[in-house]
């Protein structure tokens, strides 16, 4: 098994800095990376940082294709149901067991699969009372048109026909519900 790189243990400030800089360097001068590592204390060469940094362009450029696909997706078939997030969820509970089954005891950060797994569960949650709530939304103004059309059609019967005041409220009490 190769060492592991002096990049991953850099302190997270100076690893966010390093990071920084990649990009607004556009992936380039690594002799000048290792200089400042340098000067702030780090023995780097360019050659680590080059590597790391191939992975780090590699990772992002595969994020932000992720990114376009999933807006053009979104813009291509709008998801009023929840439906892309939902498989994308049942994707990451999928991807979470799996690495489970695969990780070897101690080479996982189990509070954080824990913290993630209960993330989605919320999330997953929040997705099915808005949709829950969407539908209830939807199932009252479905509703109250319906009740307004009746309500119409039961003034225009009374006009046309002459209709007592005893069927009038009978009909009312029968389909809206009202004395």
């Amino acid at each position: 098994m190769p060492p592991r790189s002096k990049i991953t243990s850099l302190p997270p400030d100076v690893k966010a800095w390093l990071d920084s800089a990649l990009v607004e360097g556009d992936f380039s001068g690594y002799d000048l990376l290792a200089e400042a590592l340098r000067a702030k204390g780090y023995d780097i060469s360019k050659s680590a940082i080059h590597r790391y940094g191939q992975t780090f362009e590699d990772k992002l450029a595969a994020l932000k294709m992720a990114s376009q696909q999933a807006r053009a997706v979104v813009e291509a078939a709008p998801d009023n149901e929840g439906a892309v997030n939902e498989a994308l969820m049942r994707l990451v509970q999928e991807k979470i067991f799996q690495l489970l089954m695969v990780s070897e005891e101690g080479k996982i950060d189990l509070p954080k699969v824990a913290k993630a797994v209960a993330e989605l569960g919320r999330a997953t949650v929040v997705q099915k009372k808005f949709r829950r709530e969407e539908q209830e939304r939807i199932e009252r103004e479905a509703r109250a048109q319906l009740l307004a059309e009746q309500e119409e059609k039961l003034e225009e019967m009374r006009g046309a026909d002459g209709m007592s005041e005893q069927m009038e409220a009978r009909i009312r009490r029968i389909l809206l519900g009202k004395a």
